[in-house]
């Protein structure tokens, strides 16, 4: 199927998925490594806070 859109603007759309899909996945990432590292400074505080018998 040929479309009507010049070139320039053809890679211009392209551009700009790659760069959005880009921009999601590191927010996802981001995202992903802070919820991580959440769980693993709760975990160390309950067991600091655990008393020891």
């Amino acid at each position: 199927m040929e479309t009507d859109l010049p070139l320039v603007t053809r890679i211009a759309y392209g551009s700009l998925f790659l760069l959005l899909t880009a921009v999601t996945l590191g927010v996802g990432y981001i995202t992903f490594i802070d919820w991580r590292d959440r769980r693993r400074r709760n975990e160390v505080e309950r067991k600091a806070r655990r008393p020891k018998r």
